[in-house]
């Protein structure tokens, strides 16, 4: 808000446009003293170039790296402008009656070399974080506007006229003036990292526009310009002067005045070009000369036009295929690594059973939806467990967890969930169970278990505790993994290698098998030979 109030207030802008007026207003009353109209014109332009020259090189003093490259060039850019208005009013004013508004031969030499250097600076100046396709598309965008430019240029540059009082030099000048504006509004608009803020860049862009105007507001003929021909050329000057004092205003309250901005991923001004090269196109036809060069020159022009237009938009598609290819992949990686996050949330790493979340969601999903004593639950915990960790290591441990979880997997039903709910805790939920399943799974498991699991030169028995309970009318699933538990308990009371039944009707626990001795408590034996 500082910056946009101070640039309300600056006198020296305030006083670019009050020269311009009082300019502007003299040429309208000097309208019928031509050499007059033509003096008063180019005495107004030094005083703008000053302020032009003076802000420039005053942002080139405060910006940095590339960005000083740039306000350095246009510093002696603006220095060249100024030099040719300045003599150019000198002849102006020592030759009455042969003036006019394009300059001589120094000015335009000045004016040439200025807008060389402009051009050389928009060139080399970098595009950060750009890929191939980018740099691609901005320089077929480039080429399209400045194809169309180059036309323009052309038509009026090659105008002929059966006198042979043609003032071929001025034409080609102006013509030059359309061409560098358009690419500077071209790389302004589409870089994305223009050297100056758009309070700076808005009236640069804006006397580019005005200059093209200049170029076609012009009567034909070789009578003298109208005022608002002169009003209209000079304006230009006013603005490009504005932008740099405006840049300089800007960076005084805000340090990142210059640098990246976000680019817009898209662009009109090619086709804008197409437009400008039609409409051109329509003014000549009607000229009667339909074989020139003129012509010609038009005609080409669009069909390069339309080529580069053409080649941009099949640049796009590629670009587009080829960020559609991106895309599936990123979104196959997310799929996966959601698939992954998935599968680490529901199941053990270790083993690769569900997890105790996992477990609980199904039993009550089961419970809610089977019918009374259709599910049971069966707990199988490790016996010794910790001795195997603490004498062979958590490696060993490690087997025997992955040995045990793939034979309970082999012990159950296809429908049936094996879990790990954690350490040397395993649980089996069995759905649609019938009477007896249930004690027919114990066993299945209690017989896998005899086997021993091989770790190098030792072997270690996975000895098991085993509780089942089956859900009555008003089990819940704390209630189920509760009997289930006393059951478990019951059953390791018991004897190595039992499975004990939790029976909530005789509140007593009933062991199927006999109960056996305790056995020794270290779960290891050696390998056979």
């Amino acid at each position: 808000m500082q910056a946009v109030s101070a640039m309300r207030r600056d006198p020296a802008v305030l006083g670019a446009i009050a020269w311009t007026l009082l300019a502007i207003v003299l040429m309208e009353v000097l309208s019928a003293v031509p050499d007059m109209q033509v003096n008063v014109f180019w005495m107004a332009q030094p005083p703008l170039d000053a302020l032009l020259v003076y802000a420039s090189w005053r942002v080139y003093r405060i910006a940095e790296g590339p960005n000083r490259r740039f306000w350095r060039l246009m510093g002696v850019g603006a220095t060249l402008f100024l030099t040719g208005d300045v003599v150019q009013t000198v002849i102006a004013l020592a030759t009455p009656g042969e003036g006019s508004t394009a300059g001589g031969i120094v000015q335009t030499v000045c004016f040439a070399t200025a807008l060389s250097l402009l051009i050389i600076g928009m060139l080399i100046h970098p595009h950060p974080d750009r890929t191939g396709p980018d740099r691609l598309a901005f320089w077929l965008d480039s080429a399209t506007v400045l194809v169309g430019g180059v036309v323009v240029a052309w038509v009026f540059a090659y105008s002929p006229d059966p006198t042979g009082d043609t003032n071929l030099i001025g034409t080609l000048a102006a013509g030059a003036v359309v061409l560098t504006s358009a690419f500077a509004a071209v790389k302004m608009i589409l870089s994305g990292n223009a050297p100056m803020h758009k309070a700076a860049a808005i009236p640069m862009i804006a006397s580019a526009v005005v200059n093209s105007i200049g170029l076609f507001v012009a009567p034909s003929g070789s009578g003298h310009l109208p005022a608002y021909v002169f009003a209209i050329r000079l304006l230009p000057s006013l603005l490009v002067a504005i932008g740099p004092r405006n840049q300089e205003i800007v960076a005084r309250f805000d340090h990142t005045a210059f640098g990246a901005r976000r680019r817009r991923p898209y662009s009109l001004l090619p086709y804008g070009s197409i437009v400008v090269v039609f409409v051109t196109l329509l003014v000549v036809l009607p000229d009667g000369r339909m074989r020139d060069a003129r012509l010609w020159g038009v005609v080409v022009g669009f069909g390069v036009i339309i080529g580069l237009v053409v080649a941009r938009q099949l640049a796009a598609f590629h670009d587009n295929n080829r960020l559609l290819r991106e895309l599936d992949h990123t979104l196959t990686e997310l799929r996966e690594h959601e698939a992954r996050l998935r599968h680490q949330a529901l199941f053990d790493d270790l083993t690769g059973l569900a997890n105790r979340t996992h477990f609980r969601v199904e039993a009550c999903t089961a419970l809610a939806a089977d019918p009374v004593g259709s599910v049971s639950l069966i707990l199988v915990d490790l016996d010794g467990f910790k001795q195997v960790n603490d004498t062979l290591g958590h490696a060993a441990g490690d087997e025997l967890l992955i040995a045990v979880a793939g034979r309970l997997r082999d012990s159950v039903r296809s429908g049936d969930l094996v879990a790990r709910l954690g350490g040397d805790e395993f649980a089996v939920l069995l759905r649609d169970c019938r009477p007896g399943d249930a004690e027919a799974t114990a066993e299945r498991i209690l017989a896998t278990m005899t086997a021993t699991v091989p770790f190098g030169e030792d072997a270690v028995r996975a000895n098991t505790s085993i509780g089942i309970a089956t859900a009555t009318p008003a089990a819940d699933y704390t209630s189920l993994t509760r009997d289930a538990d006393i059951a478990m308990y019951a059953s390791k009371h018991r004897g190595k290698g039992v499975w004990t039944r939790f029976d909530p009707a005789m509140t007593s626990m009933a062991s199927v098998l006999p109960p056996r001795s305790p056995a020794p408590p270290a779960p290891r034996e050696p390998v056979a030979p």
